[in-house]
């Protein structure tokens, strides 16, 4: 299995549903821990510019997760299109990636 420790992002439109997914991720053994934040977003959909509140999640994982994480997120989401990114770490605690890995080999 890859074990590269990675970061996925996406975003929810309500603080349920981004409360929900981030525990439902985290009790599936697909992340080891998932944070939420709220941002405000700036985009173009169907040609219109858009403003909107969103959370953002962002869940600590291994690529070889990714896969199995991004199809999760997308068979729960209310998006249309969900943000579903994955973010190589390039470096980090020694400790924390040992935890990491240990939480997410399902």
């Amino acid at each position: 299995m890859n074990d590269n420790p990675c970061v996925v992002m996406t975003t929810a439109g309500t603080e349920d549903e981004a409360e929900q997914l981030a525990e439902a991720i985290v009790e599936a053994g697909l992340a080891a821990c998932v944070q939420v934040q709220h941002v405000r977003s700036f985009y173009k959909w169907d040609g219109a510019m858009q403003r909107s509140p969103e959370w953002l999640l962002m869940a600590k994982t291994h690529s070889g997760r990714f896969p199995a994480l991004a199809a999760f997120i997308r068979e729960r989401h209310s998006y249309e299109t969900p943000e579903v990114l994955q973010l190589p770490v390039t470096a980090g605690s020694s400790d924390y990636l040992a935890w990491l890995r240990t939480a997410t080999q399902g």
